[in-house]
């Protein structure tokens, strides 16, 4: 199979030129100024649009059980409406298996969801939900199977204490692996939501003032010297969402320690406004939204590279659920917004269109970045002879006006509707064919394939952070 795109601006992280790309059997065979195949081929007139790597979302949550609901977007649906946003590959942040369960056992359950059912190509984090030697025994072998980061949580039901944070980052910077927080101080958080809890004030803004930035802020602060005191064990902050939290991971850098940092389109243009509407429980998420400042904060770190990488942190929840669990009572409702689709199209709107950054930048941050971190470069997150195939095409003449009628996840919502964006996906391809075009999906359940990743490596991404 041969596809041949012409007259697009190929973009990478370091670089772009006006140059026709030519991929065969799914690998990108030849990058020039001009291309004539030898043999007939498919083509695709890229005139005035951006040619870049395809989109990698390295933090989803798909078919994850929280208890008391199940998310309604499986791998088929949420890898559906990843691939039509122009993402190409997605890192699965697996859920909590049963208490006391190996590290092994939730890789086995996810395998059974995505196989036969994942569009695109996929991978998970492994999570650690208790420590103990079995459980550290374990991480070298999860290691050499392809899963080279895993997710400690400071909150929820199997958080860490840190005694057990600072065993499991010993032990998987020991191993090859990354080590990624869910950062929050889960005692402050208590305390707060059952004083409002005990006030009977139980409206959604509560669940944001239950968890003020400060409390992400410092387990931050803490998880980096705890990271420290491990032997500088690599450490990557996911979804970050304010300005404190930036500045202690600046310090650190100034340091030169090895820390990264994730946000999320949320944290860039919405804000706690939302929890005043008559709708507030779709924006009920953790960390929650912030104010505009925070906005503001994080926007100078995307642009100045304190930012690595931007995902979505998918993890819808139908109206109808949060409605239903909740009852009035923001600490029933389950977390997390729909997003994987419109991750792209919201960045090169906001970001490119706008001029806060450029181009390259956004490869940086939405694809090359996360292939570095993650044990995917070289094979993804570039557009070079070898890579696989993975394209998306952005027409930056096109407006789209963002409606959920017109997405492809299984929510009954969408954060961002009515969102006017300068730009339009144009199509997406993985490994050289066409799953999206032009509006249609025209991908099939079970074509994404598992990958095994690299163990993590400094060499891959700087210090300072900036791996672009």
């Amino acid at each position: 199979m041969r596809v041949l795109i012409k007259n697009g601006i190929v973009v990478n992280a370091d670089g772009q030129a006006r140059q026709d790309l030519l991929i065969e059997n799914g690998l990108i065979a030849q990058l020039a100024e001009q291309i004539t195949p030898a043999e007939p081929c498919e083509t695709i007139d890229a005139e005035g649009c951006y040619v870049m790597p395809g989109g990698i979302d390295v933090h989803t949550h798909f078919n994850i059980d929280v208890g008391h609901a199940r998310s309604c977007d499986d791998f088929f649906t949420g890898t559906r409406a990843a691939a039509c946003g122009g993402t190409t590959t997605i890192v699965d942040h697996m859920g909590f298996g049963p208490a006391g369960c190996r590290l092994r056992h939730q890789l086995e359950v996810y395998q059974d969801y995505a196989a036969y059912k994942a569009v695109i190509d996929y991978s998970f984090h492994g999570t650690i939900q208790h420590v103990n030697h079995a459980i550290l025994d374990e991480i070298p072998l999860l290691v050499e199977e392809g899963i080279s980061s895993f997710k400690l949580y400071l909150t929820y039901k199997y958080k860490l204490n840190d005694d057990e944070a600072l065993q499991a980052m010993r032990h998987l910077n020991q191993a090859g692996a990354l080590t990624t927080v869910h950062p929050e101080n889960d005692a402050a958080i208590a305390r707060k939501r059952a004083e409002f809890l005990a006030a009977g004030k139980t409206a959604p803004r509560y669940h944001a003032l239950s968890r003020p930035l400060e409390c992400e802020a410092e387990a931050i602060a803490r998880m980096i010297n705890l990271a420290q005191l491990t032997g500088n064990a690599p450490l990557y902050i996911v979804h970050l969402s304010n300005g404190l939290g930036l500045e202690y991971l600046r310090l650190a850098r100034r340091r030169r320690q090895p820390v990264w940092v994730e946000t999320c389109p949320q944290y860039l243009l919405l804000d706690e406004r939302c929890y005043e509407r008559e709708d507030a429980l779709k924006f009920i998420l953790t960390p929650p939204l912030r104010n505009a400042s925070n906005n503001d904060a994080l926007w100078c770190g995307i642009a100045d590279g304190a930012i690595d990488t931007v995902a979505t942190d998918h993890c819808a929840f139908s109206m109808a659920q949060r409605q239903q669990l909740s009852g009035g009572d923001f600490s029933r409702c389950p977390n997390g917004l729909p997003g994987v689709e419109n991750r792209l199209l919201l960045l090169f709107s906001h970001g490119v269109m706008t001029g806060r950054i450029t181009p390259e930048r956004f490869v940086a941050l939405t694809s090359a970045n996360p292939a570095k971190l993650f044990g995917l470069w070289p094979q993804k997150g570039q557009l070079a002879p070898g890579a696989d195939g993975d394209v998306v095409i952005i027409d930056p003449r096109r407006t789209t006006t963002i409606r959920h009628a017109m997405l492809h996840d299984n929510a009954d919502y969408s954060p961002w509707e009515g969102f006017i964006c300068q730009g339009a996906i144009r199509q997406t391809l993985s490994r050289g064919r066409t799953i999206f075009d032009n509006g249609n999906f025209t991908g099939t359940a079970g074509q994404g394939r598992f990958l095994r990743r690299r163990p993590f490596s400094t060499a891959n991404v700087p210090v300072s952070g900036n791996a672009s």
